[in-house]
């Protein structure tokens, strides 16, 4: 039989779907992270290949590196459509995004010390491995916490989001100041950047949201998908932060009576728009979900794993992991999160980290740093958020049985019993 037949191909991507699917199973069953297991997936297919004979070839990574891009967008936009805006939850947004800048600028600080000490003698590329290394994936974070409570939930969606935004953001300004002759022109360009891109994003959040409220076609959601992604790549090749643009048009359009008030009221149908926004919620997701499944698929068989043997790549992999939750602990501790179990262990490093490590330049690429600590630092990050909500996991079942029909409610009762112990 001839393996190179589109209908073969066909076969093995609906298989790949298929078992993702079962792997999302497994992952709310045991917490097990799926991207963990597709990671394994896509390792045991490169070697299946390669037992046949079959090469897969350099072509994998331009397919991976443009998957990892509209993954990237089509997660971030999934999280801001998952976002409520509301006063009383604005303490916990400003609580993850304080935690999760200190968290990312510490990290940053100290891989890049660590990779500088033993690897490389440039601290600028140093620096943009660390930054790689730092960002915690909500690619990862978002479909494995969904056993949690729904406080702690949220926190680590907030927060995991604001790291991936945060650290793309520093990754790419740090490329675009690396020119730059002097601090102030820098901190100039940033500011400038910062601020136009986020005046363009409410403009734009405000038109797609009226567009899509518009929009007489039956195939109005992908159209506006294919603008989010056109806009994002436009946005890129001016050194714009997209990813900005994204986020706010999912908040704008998942609280629009929040942002259309007034006036602007007149501007949109309330109530024809929940409908289209329930549909585009669930494109989203399952847009998401096949993205997400063949980017780590893909970064699977991209993998070597005689890169993992090297004594020095283990021992500064350890080093890295052990920081890293050195760090979040002090973070905890210091933002005044109540419980740091599970939260200290829901640290996993992926989709990000993969595409930023993708997206350093040749010129700031050292052929020192070995792929394998990159990979040592996934796949334990995410085994021991795994081992975690496993532990935590035999709480949420619990706290099921106990029948309570207000999550938020059963939060505060929680909180109410832990003060009692402490007393």
């Amino acid at each position: 039989m001839d393996l190179l037949n589109p209908y073969v191909e066909v076969i093995a991507v609906c298989l790949i779907l298929i078992l993702s699917h079962f792997f999302n199973w497994v992952s709310k069953l045991f917490s097990i992270p799926s991207v963990l297991l597709l990671i394994i997936m896509g390792i045991g297919i490169h070697y299946g290949l390669n037992e046949l004979g079959i090469a897969t070839g350099a072509r994998l990574m331009n397919i991976l590196e443009v998957v990892g891009i509209v993954g990237l967008i089509m997660i971030v936009l999934e999280a801001a459509l998952e976002l409520e805006l509301k006063r009383e939850k604005l303490p916990l947004i400003l609580k993850s995004f304080f935690l999760a800048m200190f968290s990312l600028a510490a990290c940053i600080a100290f891989i890049t010390w660590i990779l500088h000490s033993f690897l490389m003698e440039s601290v600028f590329s140093a620096m943009l491995y660390a930054v790689a290394l730092s960002v915690v994936s909500s690619a990862i974070v978002i479909p494995s916490v969904g056993g949690l409570l729904k406080k702690r939930k949220e926190f680590l969606i907030y927060e995991s989001t604001f790291s991936d935004i945060l650290g793309i953001m520093i990754f790419f300004y740090l490329l675009g100041s690396v020119d730059q002759p002097s601090v102030n022109d820098v901190i100039i360009g940033i500011t400038f950047n910062v601020g136009i891109t986020i005046i363009l994003s409410f403009v734009i959040g405000y038109l797609m949201v009226m567009l899509l409220d518009r929009l007489q076609s039956q195939v109005k959601l992908f159209l506006l998908i294919a603008v989010l992604v056109l806009l994002y790549a436009v946005g890129k090749l001016f050194h714009f932060s997209s990813l900005i643009m994204i986020l706010v048009f999912g908040v704008i359009l998942n609280n629009n009576k929040l942002f259309f008030q007034g006036k602007l009221k007149k501007l949109i149908n309330p109530e024809a728009l929940k409908k289209v926004q329930e549909y585009f919620h669930i494109l989203t997701m399952e847009s998401a979900f096949i993205v997400r499944t063949f980017f780590f698929v893909i970064f699977g068989m991209t993998l070597e794993l005689n890169h993992m043997i090297d004594e020095s790549t283990v021992i500064i992999s350890i080093i890295i992991i052990a920081g890293i939750y050195l760090i979040r602990l002090l973070s905890l501790k210091i933002f005044a999160v109540k419980s740091v179990r599970p939260e200290l262990f829901v640290s996993p490093r992926g989709l990000i980290t993969i595409l930023l490590f993708f997206s350093i330049p040749e010129k700031w690429q050292s052929h020192y740093f070995n792929e394998g600590i990159l990979l040592y630092v996934i796949l334990i990050s995410s085994a021991i958020m795994a081992v975690a909500l496993m532990v935590r996991g035999k709480e949420r079942v619990f706290a099921e049985r106990l029948n309570f029909g207000d999550w938020e409610q059963l939060d505060k009762e929680i909180d109410i019993l832990t003060k009692g112990k402490g007393t």
